[in-house]
């Protein structure tokens, strides 16, 4: 039996009409609720005035595609909510592109709703998985997977979504060295972005939480990969 969807609150963006009320009826049948938009603008004013547990967002939409709300959800609301694309694109260059606008999944239509379903049911999982409820401690850092904050020496830290949880996962397994391959496949499954795409968030994690403070906790092991521990060389 798949996990229960009662009271996931899901947001819908998708202006085809009839899809959409097949979806969100579907969706509300497994007792989920449910907001739709058909359009970019009102997706964002959803977006800053209310909380969503999951997102399913149409590519192709009038006036602002689904790509952009995306980067918008990630980069100006600094939002880590799991995002399904809904769309016909179904090239890879399509898939690779609404990955790193900081997509969690790709479904190309047309699609059958039991899939659509298991797709939700995945990234709820695995949003469940990021929320659980101890708190992450590495000597003064800590990371609060409920709160979705990081904070070292007290000091609340600044941390895109995909630098966050990369954190979670070292913390996670703290001391153990974490391999390039399995932080890529936790964060990003079979679809890489790019051979850069760690690199730049890793270095954007080490300044945030280590440049500001004497003591150096994310290592990296050349050719081994990386870890959070106490008394790491930078």
């Amino acid at each position: 039996m798949g996990i229960s969807l009662k009271n996931l609150s899901i947001l819908l963006v998708e202006d085809h009409r009839q899809l959409a009320q097949s979806v969100l009826e579907y969706l509300e049948q497994q007792g989920a609720i449910v907001e739709y938009a058909g359009d970019g603008r009102l997706a964002k004013e959803l977006l800053r005035e209310h909380h969503f547990d999951l997102i399913l967002l149409d590519v192709m939409l009038p006036g602002e595609d689904g790509f952009s709300i995306c980067q918008y959800l990630r980069t100006e609301l600094t939002l880590a909510t799991p995002v399904i694309f809904l769309t016909a694109r179904d090239q890879l260059d399509d898939k690779l592109l609404g990955f790193s606008q900081g997509g969690d999944d790709y479904i190309v239509k047309p699609f059958a709703l039991p899939e659509l379903l298991a797709r939700v049911q995945a990234q709820v999982r695995r949003s469940r998985g990021e929320v659980a409820p101890h708190v992450l401690r590495v000597a003064d850092l800590e990371l609060d997977p409920a709160r979705q904050e990081v904070r070292r020496a007290g000091q609340l830290l600044k941390l895109s979504p995909t630098a966050f949880r990369i954190l979670r996962i070292l913390m996670r397994e703290s001391p153990r060295v974490v391999s390039r391959e399995q932080l890529e496949q936790e964060l990003w499954g079979d679809l890489v972005p790019d051979s850069d795409a760690l690199r730049s968030h890793l270095y954007n994690l080490r300044k945030a939480i280590d440049k500001p403070f004497s003591e150096q906790l994310l290592e990296t092991l050349p050719g081994v990969g990386f870890s959070i521990r106490v008394g790491a060389s930078s």
